[in-house]
């Protein structure tokens, strides 16, 4: 490689030779580190010690991070340190009861004797792979608890959980603080990178109105707080020493409120292209954005390759680099002179940009897009910024003591001003397009008609034309294939829902739900259905009453409900039995000779094991929904 660098200037078959020992090594690098940070090839992770996942073990964990807590239990991710007294490695999530874990603290280390459960995949098709998220981040399983089987040990000091402490207190200042609960909420979002106690009504409002990136700390962010970093510093001289001691002090505050926010994904970005910029600047040198864009992302993956695969960070990197890229493109369009309309437009372009750039991977993941995120932005950036200049002084202020009343009511104001924007923006509620589905395929050749025709922009020729034409004739044809193989798809399934019984039958894009009445009259706010119907490319056609007989792909399906009630000699071939029916399966079974036994959630969990016993006892294969999710035919 040195050699090729050597003469690549001269021949260029060395130019060739050094691109590609170049790309080698890039490829190489990258298997690398993902092997390298790889928690499970260590020989002492807790998922190689435990066999038997049904008993209870001894767990000595340190508590690493607060989660969103659900209504039973707190949450926390942990790092495992022992297992039955074996010394133990990897990270898990502690799910303690709230009665017992409301003066937990980062950093602490505890001893419990729980159940530790392994990551499932989803129960029903289409829905969020939860288990595969966690595991992209190197968590494996999940800690369960009981009431009072915690002991609490000593507090282990480190960077990470002084930092969250320090957050814990300011944030236990500003809860005695005169600020609404909401807005406090939403302040602590803004300013210290925590969402855990936004409402879903908030959250809501904020993704129908194209802002959640707003609760998300990233660049806007930063910016603000370099700014404001950088007003303080201004008495400090440009001298050799003074401006290396700003460049210090600059760094530092920005890492240390990456650390405070909780480094995601979206603030390590941010935090680590500012920085060097602010070296750029040092160094009185002209930065190329580009390659900050790109050393900068190359830096964070090679310390957390995890980082690739989360949603915030992909949609963080593209947005940017569409706001670069795209930007300066759309702002020639129009050039006002009047310095007020300037900065909107500038609002309206960079707006375009970022949503041009983040739209296909937002519809992919999310399967919704806001169709006045323009408007929004356009409402709420000005205020932002107050908010945040207030906001900061607010954090200050909250490091010492409870913040005075008349800066708490401002904020208070600000901010639900703020919020108010939002709720009316979100309830135009004909502008959110919602259920939108959109394949794998789909979202790359999205991104390949995007580039093509932003490159016929920046240089308009005949050939970029044909190739952006191109382009769109093969998203069209993915569609159409798409569309096609839809039609001739048929399938019946039964999913796995707690306590109702849910199937679905599918006959190309139409599909029939059987259910009860409360679950047919909430069709559009029901996950399962919606994540099924949304992922494959299928609409409701009609909606019926459970039937006791079911006639699909010349197989008879039987459902026997809580009457046990059912007609004798039908000889079903696949026998679903709901809602707990009273009955001598064994008997049953003999009489009818079904192929295939499928138990769903509506049923007690007693019942089940009861007829799976029996299942076996009769080799008849037997289906818990419960534990082995969604049953296809």
């Amino acid at each position: 490689m040195l050699l090729s660098n050597f003469f690549h200037q001269r021949t260029s078959l060395f130019k060739n030779l050094f691109g590609s020992f170049v790309f080698l090594m890039s490829v190489l690098t990258g298997i690398a580190t993902a092997i390298i940070h790889k928690e499970t090839l260590e020989p002492h992770h807790y998922t190689h010690q435990i066999t038997d996942y049904d008993k209870t073990h001894v767990l000595h964990l340190l508590l690493n991070e607060k989660l969103k807590s659900t209504a039973k239990n707190q949450r926390y991710v942990c790092i495992v340190k022992q297992v039955d007294g074996q010394r133990s490695f990897g990270k898990a999530i502690l799910n303690s009861p709230k009665d017992t874990s409301c003066h937990l603290k980062i950093g602490t280390n505890i001893t419990t004797n729980g159940l530790i459960l392994k990551n499932k995949k989803p129960y029903n098709p289409n829905m969020f792979d939860y288990g595969s998220y966690l595991e992209n981040q190197e968590i494996y399983a999940q800690v369960y608890t009981r009431p009072n089987e915690i002991k609490i040990g000593k507090y282990e000091s480190s960077l990470w959980a002084d930092f969250s402490n320090f957050r814990e207190t300011i944030i236990s200042n500003l809860d005695h603080s005169a600020i609404s609960k909401e807005e406090l909420n939403v302040l602590n979002a803004l300013i210290l990178g925590q969402q855990q106690d936004i409402s879903t009504e908030v959250l809501k409002d904020y993704q129908y109105a194209g802002a959640v990136h707003v609760l998300s700390v990233s660049g806007l962010h930063v910016g603000f707080i370099l700014l404001f970093i950088t007003f303080l510093l201004k008495p400090i001289g440009n001298s050799r020493k003074g401006s290396l001691l700003k460049l210090f002090l600059v760094v530092l505050s920005l890492w240390s409120f990456a650390v405070l926010t909780g480094l995601s994904p979206s603030i390590v970005r941010s935090v680590t292209m500012f920085s060097f910029l602010a070296f750029g600047v040092h160094l009185r040198r002209t930065v190329n954005i580009y390659h900050t864009l790109i050393v900068s992302m190359l830096l964070i993956l090679l310390f957390k390759p995890s980082f690739l695969f989360d949603v915030g960070f992909q949609l963080s990197y593209l947005a940017l680099f569409f706001i670069l890229w795209l930007q300066p493109i759309l702002a020639e369009i129009w050039q006002p002179k009047n310095k007020i309309i300037k900065y909107f437009w500038d609002i309206i372009t960079v707006s375009f940009a970022a949503q041009i750039g983040a739209m296909p991977l937002s519809i992919y993941y999310f399967h919704q897009f806001p169709g006045l995120f323009f408007v929004t932005n356009l409402l709420i950036l000005p205020l932002l910024g107050v908010i945040m200049a207030v906001g900061v002084i607010v954090i200050l202020i909250a490091t010492f003591h409870s913040v005075p009343f008349f800066i708490a009511k401002t904020i208070t104001f600000l901010i639900s001003l703020l919020n108010a924007i939002i709720h009316w923006v979100a309830t135009l509620d004909e502008f959110v397009i919602r259920n939108i589905s959109f394949s794998k395929e789909m979202l790359w050749c999205s991104y390949l008609v995007i580039i093509l025709l932003i490159l016929w922009l920046k240089k308009p020729e005949f050939k970029r034309l044909t190739l952006a034409f191109c382009s769109i004739i093969l998203l069209q044809t993915i569609f159409i294939f798409q569309k096609q193989e839809t039609v001739n798809k048929r399938e019946l399934i039964v999913f796995s829902s707690r306590k109702n019984t849910i199937i679905a039958e599918r006959k190309g894009a139409n599909v029939t739900i059987y259910s009860n009445d409360s679950i047919l009259k909430n069709l559009k706010t029901n996950s399962v259905i919606q994540s099924y119907l949304v992922g494959n490319f299928c609409k409701p056609a009609s909606k019926k009453p459970l039937q006791n007989l079911l006639y699909f792909k010349h197989q008879k399906i039987l459902l026997i409900d809580s009457s046990g009630i059912y007609k004798k000699g039908i000889n079903p071939d696949v026998l679903i039995l709901i809602q707990s029916p009273h009955l001598n399966l064994q008997r049953l079974l003999q009489t009818m000779k079904p192929k295939q036994i499928i138990v769903d959630g509506s049923n007690f969990k007693s019942y089940a094991k009861l007829w799976e016993a029996t299942c076996r006892k009769e080799k008849i294969p037997f289906h818990y929904t419960n534990e082995k999710g969604f049953y296809k035919i």
